[in-house]
């Protein structure tokens, strides 16, 4: 064994640096082409093909995407997603930065409060569904109870077609401490000299906010945007568990109705043919954010 790998180990320093810097990355290297390339170019595959999961794939050319343009549940779940997208979105940046520049206050007990606030980001998809389905319950869920204390009449958050999409959107700020903590991260790197200078100056609150901390932070802003924008073309679990889909498919998500396409009614071809579009939408969404938001982000050089 040792005269094996003798034989196999580079007889110089740099070779065998090589090959150690090989080995450091080769899990890298092999999850990369297990788990993405090969599932990637498999699925390229899969979207010209007519298949069943039992019966051998059919080559039937570009008939899966040329099925998208007639087929009414694909448009309804792009126009769920889209809008989810539009309205979640906007809110966890904002309520997410409201959160961290509060949280980011110098008072007795703060660190008990940022981790209250954070707990919620790092409970289970499938335990925070359970819990928001019990909220949310028309007849003895806790938020119609509290809107029935205040002499508010019950609302059914979930059998409604025009409340369960918005129900879901209050549920999605239930993982703002996520974004919270990559603020905090940020607002705590900026240089107190910055803040006591433009106070010196006679900056207000509302001027620092303005002129120093927004722009500062506009890097983690921009990032939080790619993420969040990447993270609601996904959304699964809680149109899965919550509603499945329903009433009359208004929370109709896409990857739910991918996940359906695929599993449910066995229709693998053309399944794979609405993940690669998803992720040509998803790639175009982020180049246009790049191109046009990008350019706004100030980035500090040292200079």
């Amino acid at each position: 064994m040792a005269a094996i790998v003798e034989k196999i180990m580079p007889r110089t320093i740099a070779g065998r640096r090589t090959l150690t810097g090989y080995l450091f990355i080769s899990p890298f290297i092999l999850g990369f082409l297990l788990w993405f390339l090969i599932p990637a170019l498999t699925a390229v595959w899969l979207s010209f093909q007519n298949w069943n999961l039992i019966s051998p794939p059919e080559f039937i050319g570009a008939d899966n995407f040329a099925r998208l343009w007639s087929d009414k549940l694909f448009w309804q779940s792009l126009k769920v997603t889209a809008n989810y997208t539009l309205v979640s979105v906007p809110l966890g940046l904002v309520l997410g930065f409201l959160l961290a520049l509060l949280m980011n206050s110098k008072v007795r007990g703060i660190t008990f409060f940022r981790t209250v606030y954070y707990l919620p980001s790092i409970v289970p998809a499938v335990a925070s569904a359970v819990l928001w389905a019990w909220i949310l319950n028309t007849e003895f869920g806790l938020l119609n109870s509290m809107l029935n204390y205040f002499g508010i009449r019950r609302v059914a958050w979930l059998q409604d077609p025009e409340w369960a999409l918005p129900a879901l959107i209050l549920m999605s700020l239930w993982g703002l401490g996520g974004s919270m903590v990559i603020y905090l991260a940020g607002l705590q790197g900026i240089p107190e000299s910055f803040y006591e200078a433009a106070k010196i100056d006679g900056a207000g609150r509302w001027a620092q906010l303005r002129y120093i901390t927004v722009p500062l932070m506009s890097p983690i802003i921009f990032f939080n945007l790619i993420i969040g924008i990447i993270g609601s073309f996904q959304v699964f679990t809680a149109g899965f568990l919550i509603t499945d889909g329903g009433p009359q498919n208004a929370t109709l998500f896409y990857v739910l109705y991918l996940y359906r396409t695929g599993f449910r009614y066995l229709d693998m071809g053309y399944a794979a043919t609405l993940a690669w579009v998803l992720f040509f939408i998803i790639l175009v969404l982020t180049l246009l954010v790049f191109r046009y938001v990008g350019r706004t982000v100030h980035y500090d050089d040292g200079q």
